[in-house]
């Protein structure tokens, strides 16, 4: 089930949301042109939890200091073409939404601690239950725009969304609205999470435990932020 797009028309532009997309897309260009050396750029850039639970840079010497400030360098960074076109389209869809309830400065701010809080989860759960993966860089803007996939839910639950739903060789594009899309994405992140700590599965690499945290870290902020007139709106309800 891949979401598209949404029936969810926005009041400003988006110029957070934009500015967003173009810098991670510079980004990656970035760590397309280094060739061998972008193992390098992950070590040193990338957000390791172990440097936060020990207090101190572990070498290499990290990008910026002080180290904890890698949390938010790593919100920009993606590891493949496929990681990083996933990311963007989600944050499309649903960011400029969040956007425009919010105000842009303040889905800014949002957008930054939804990540933070994404990264602090992930590293919790690490900690406490997979202590042999604590030195592994984590990178992405998963966590960050988990935040406003959880506000998005929230304060447009029964927008629809369009989706494509592929069976095997067959596929078929539909409206769905955001409660059941986004409302199954994060039972999915959980229910990954919860396999991956519990030994029955491993996560793929993906830092699940980050998309849950700032999940719900956006449900719980999305209506304290959004401006009342643009928050409660009406918008297209799909109807059974």
């Amino acid at each position: 089930m891949i979401p598209i797009s949404d029936e969810n028309p926005t009041r400003t532009f988006p110029i957070v949301t934009i500015l967003l997309i173009v810098i991670n897309v510079l980004v990656f260009i970035y760590e397309l042109s280094l060739g061998s050396g972008i193992e390098q750029f992950f070590q040193t850039c990338a957000f390791i939890p172990a440097e936060l639970v020990l207090g101190r840079d572990i070498p290499p010497p990290d990008c910026v200091q002080p180290f904890y400030l890698t949390i938010l360098t790593s919100m920009f960074m993606h590891g493949s073409l496929l990681h990083i076109g996933g990311n963007m389209l989600y944050l499309w869809i649903f960011g400029n939404n969040v956007e425009d309830a919010m105000g842009s400065l303040k889905f800014l701010l949002f957008y930054l601690a939804g990540g933070i809080i994404a990264a602090l989860t992930q590293t919790f759960i690490t900690t406490a239950f997979l202590p042999d993966e604590a030195g592994v860089p984590n990178l992405g803007a998963s966590g960050a725009i988990a935040a406003a996939l959880g506000a998005y839910l929230v304060l447009y639950p029964g927008a629809r969304v369009r989706t494509l739903i592929i069976f095997g060789f067959f596929w078929s594009m539909t409206r769905i609205p955001a409660l059941i899309v986004l409302g199954l994405w994060f039972v999915l992140q959980v229910i990954e999470g919860v396999g991956s700590v519990g030994g029955t599965h491993a996560s793929g690499g993906v830092a699940v435990w980050a998309h849950v945290g700032g999940f719900v870290f956006g449900m719980l902020l999305a209506k304290v932020l959004a401006h009342p007139a643009r928050g409660r709106r009406a918008v297209p309800v799909y109807r059974f």
